[in-house]
């Protein structure tokens, strides 16, 4: 998907239902499309705020101003990479909210730096929640579901008022998401993408990219195409054996170059899916179909 004619709203505030504001940060990239998506919730004097986004000064300030006199009853991240909650810890000084969300998470990965985002190292929730946990306020219901897949850590959040769920980065409104080994796991972000196919959520409002309305639609869409992808990749080693940085040309025709790298993650991914499951074994990096 092509970005968006600017202007972007940036530090704006977007109101997109009685109960749901959004406010974009200032950090547009090739994997975080025009930046991070923070919400609001509520309507009245308490309201919680869900990936209050990167620690940058405008976009704390932009916070700041909409959430004005109302008290921030919880800050909530649907996961721990750079761009979503570094902003928790002076969101919570600024306002004396609790952190409440997903669980601390860092990977060590060593020479092969993450293509998509670091782990934020300094996160550090007051309160975990639990798939199924709930926050209230005076005239809103969160609600934690668990989506491990994108993250190990990774939750989405029902607004049970009006259908609404906050989807992070599991499910973004531009593109799909990179799943990076050791933390990433296809086989969990596919059962994840099932769980939430079997929902009835009216509309999502991902961390990225514009809102879904076509939610059950969309995911099936999402799931056939991660099938899609597997089948390609065992197309190509029924051929001959190869290594990831060989098949990703071969699967990603027309793409940047500059984006091999994200795409190479994700067939790694799949890779090891398929390893798991007995499809298929490496050695070193080159790998071969089991027949």
């Amino acid at each position: 998907m092509e970005l968006p004619a600017r202007p972007w709203p940036t530090g704006l505030v977007d109101q997109l239902e009685p109960l749901v504001r959004r406010v974009l940060a200032p950090n547009p990239s090739p994997y975080t499309y025009t930046g991070t998506e923070t919400y609001l919730i509520g309507a009245g004097d308490e309201i919680a705020v869900i990936d209050p986004g990167p620690d940058e000064p405008a976009h704390l300030a932009a916070l700041l101003a909409a959430i004005g006199p109302a008290r921030v009853a919880a800050i909530c991240c649907t996961h721990t990479h750079r761009d979503h909650s570094p902003a928790a810890a002076p969101l919570a000084a600024a306002t004396g909210a609790p952190i409440i969300g997903c669980a601390p998470l860092v990977i060590e990965t060593g020479d092969s730096a993450r293509s998509d985002a670091p782990f934020d190292r300094t996160y550090a929730p007051d309160r975990i929640l639990a798939d199924g946990e709930s926050l209230t306020g005076p005239d809103w219901t969160l609600t934690a579901v668990a989506t491990p897949g994108h993250t190990s850590n990774h939750l989405c959040y029902a607004l049970e008022e009006s259908g609404a769920l906050f989807t992070g980065d599991h499910v973004m409104g531009w593109s799909t998401s990179v799943v990076v080994p050791p933390d990433g796991d296809m086989a969990a972000y596919m059962a994840s993408l099932d769980k939430l196919h079997g929902r009835d959520d009216r509309v999502y409002y991902p961390a990225h990219g514009p809102q879904v309305d076509k939610p059950q639609q969309l995911t099936r869409g999402m799931i056939g195409h991660r099938r899609q992808r597997e089948r390609q990749i065992l197309r190509l080693l029924e051929e001959t054996p190869a290594a990831v940085a060989a098949l990703v040309p071969q699967m990603y025709k027309g793409l940047n170059p500059a984006l091999w790298k994200a795409a190479g993650q994700s067939v790694l991914a799949h890779l090891i899916d398929l390893e798991q499951r007995g499809v298929v074994r490496r050695e070193e990096e080159t790998w071969t179909i089991l027949t």
